[in-house]
């Protein structure tokens, strides 16, 4: 599946994987610190932005994963290691790589998987169908509504701890793909394991933020449960799409994740 994706700057390869709805543009704020630093690479996930729809499938998560894990080398120079992070779904996706063995790094900010109960899980699906389910209906309205401050912070308040700083164009394009993404669906009911025995030479940084009202930040005390070898980070105030809230330590903490072996 060829994925649409941009490259910036120099320096070992990092690959940028967005959250459910979201597409690679949700890692601008970020890019010009990073790219000072890193090879940046943001990828359009399947289903997202300008990338190819994925073929329905009974694994969709692990299906994600093996289409992302076969991409990497096209993007990584001859000999590199690769360095992955991902937010929410993306978060999930840098570590299952990770868990595989096939990068040299994943740093994650609030990854989906680490339910506490399965009603933790199911709510977190039914949030996004209801967020869904209210986008539509105020569709005809979008564009008065997301046009001032105070209507972006209602529409997106879920997404991001400070989202009067979404530009109104970003807010039409994320309420856009709330309304038509068919992942959201696909999704349901996914087994959200980790496929495989965890190595723990590979450095691991979890990041969450305590604002997070998709995924809850006490959802973090499940990571080292799989990832022992986990450095986990919480921040106050943050949430779930951390990098608008705060761009110069999510650049900080993407830099220092991907500094390892």
């Amino acid at each position: 599946m060829d994925l649409a994706y941009r490259v910036f700057g120099k320096g070992p390869t990092l690959v940028l994987m967005h959250g459910i709805v979201h597409c690679q543009d949700a890692w601008n704020p970020v890019i010009p610190q990073l790219a000072k630093h890193r090879r940046v690479v943001t990828i359009d996930l399947p289903s997202h932005g300008l990338s190819p729809q994925l073929p329905a499938t009974e694994r969709c998560l692990q299906a994600l994963a093996d289409e992302v894990e076969e991409f990497l080398p096209t993007v990584t120079p001859e000999g590199d290691q690769v360095h992955v992070a991902g937010n929410s779904l993306g978060g999930w996706l840098a570590l299952e790589l990770a868990a595989r063995g096939a990068v040299a790094s994943a740093t994650a900010l609030s990854p989906g998987g680490f339910w506490v109960s399965d009603f933790d899980r199911v709510r977190t699906n039914k949030t996004f169908l209801a967020m869904r389910s209210v986008a539509r209906v105020v569709k005809p309205l979008r564009g008065p509504l997301l046009s001032n401050r105070v209507g972006r912070s209602v529409a997106l308040g879920a997404f991001f701890g400070r989202p009067w700083r979404v530009s109104p164009d970003d807010a039409i394009r994320d309420i856009e793909s709330l309304t038509t993404n068919t992942l959201i669906d696909v999704i349901q009911g996914e087994d959200w394991a980790f496929s495989a025995q965890v190595d723990p030479s590979i450095p691991i940084t979890v990041q969450w933020g305590g604002g997070d009202l998709i995924l809850p930040v006490y959802e973090a005390a499940k990571v080292r449960d799989a990832f022992p070898q986990a450095r986990v980070i919480v921040m106050p105030w943050i949430g779930h799409v951390p990098m608008i809230d705060d761009p110069e330590e999510i650049a900080a903490i993407l830099i220092e994740g991907s500094s390892g072996r």
